[in-house]
């Protein structure tokens, strides 16, 4: 009985997930790009190299990749890069956290990039769900 209860709300907590995280990396990627230079200083504070190119390409992936989400396009191959970007940060701008890992890590998981590769995960691992515009291409890829 547990399990049908999970199985019909599967879709329903993806949905959630999708529309929530992908809206808040939208705002993040914006934030980046409104503040682009003072992004860049910053990955350049912390030894990242290129960083006005890498400030582009994270705002970029964050902004196209929350769009994806949103919607449910391309949900597993755009949370790669997503993951990505949330584990570049994990380990330069948030690295104290990150290798405190085993000695503090309620820190470890307050960190905002672990949220979202944890909800980018949760898409790559489950799926986009059945209200996405993936769940539509792959019902229109079976009738034909």
């Amino acid at each position: 009985m547990l399990s049908k209860i999970g199985v019909f709300l599967q879709p329903f907590f993806l949905l959630a997930v999708r529309l929530f995280w992908g809206w808040e990396f939208i705002k993040t990627g914006v934030g980046k790009f409104t503040d682009i230079h003072v992004i860049a200083t910053y990955f350049d504070s912390i030894g990242l190299p290129f960083p006005l190119m890498n400030a582009y390409a994270a705002a970029s992936i964050e902004v196209v990749g929350g769009a994806c989400l949103l919607v449910g396009l391309a949900s597993r191959l755009i949370s790669l890069p997503l993951m990505g970007t949330m584990i570049v940060a994990l380990l330069t701008a948030h690295h104290e956290a990150t290798f405190a890992i085993f000695d503090d890590p309620v820190t470890f998981v307050n960190q905002l990039p672990f949220t979202f590769l944890m909800a980018a995960l949760i898409v790559f691992v489950f799926g986009p769900g059945r209200f996405s515009v993936d769940h539509v291409i792959g019902d229109r890829k079976k009738i034909t």
